[in-house]
């Protein structure tokens, strides 16, 4: 069995899981979010936990197993703390700022970028170069920041560029240098 699919759920008091035969619902504090389940996985439910189980031992409910057990975890807890994924802009002239619903980037290009996050998901502007995107679902939050870091990735040879809170990026060395 998946070492993963086979672990309980723990669910805390202020969150309520409901299931249908194909979909599932996990509400609490700061939402609710939905998910489909494939036939032949099935979820026992109690009070405190929630325990996946998969109706065969075929290659593909093996798969599925673990990664939908994963992601139920992941609806519970977004439901009940949240996601949070931050930016840093490291740039001369680089910066960020908040503009009615959206954010304005000034990434160095000759215009700026107005980005409006998707419904679900909250961009702050904590500095001008300090960005924190927050929601309930894992998937869009992660999404969402990888976009943002999409308008300007990291330059290899100046590091600058938007990049997540503690991700390194290589260095190259670059020209050999000026021979005197």
């Amino acid at each position: 069995m998946s070492r993963i699919g086979k672990l309980p759920i723990a669910v805390p008091p202020d969150v309520r899981v409901k299931w249908n035969e194909d979909i599932v619902e996990v509400s609490g504090p700061k939402g609710a979010l939905r998910r489909r389940l494939p036939a032949s996985i099935s979820l026992d439910l109690s009070e405190s936990e929630v325990v996946v189980r998969r109706g065969s031992d075929s290659k593909m409910d093996r798969a599925l197993h673990g990664t939908l057990r994963a992601l139920l975890q992941n609806m519970v807890d977004g439901v009940s703390k949240g996601f949070e994924r931050t930016l840093e802009i490291d740039g001369v002239g680089y910066r960020a700022r908040a503009e009615g619903k959206g954010i304005v980037l000034e990434l160095g290009y000759s215009h700026p970028i107005f980005f409006i996050p998707p419904e679900g998901v909250t961009v702050v502007v904590a500095s001008p170069t300090e960005l924190r995107v927050t929601g309930i679902d894992k998937e869009v939050v992660g999404l969402t920041a990888a976009k943002i870091r999409s308008f300007r990735t990291p330059e290899v040879y100046t590091g600058k560029g938007v990049r997540f809170r503690g991700e390194h990026v290589r260095r190259k060395a670059g020209k050999g240098g000026a021979r005197t």
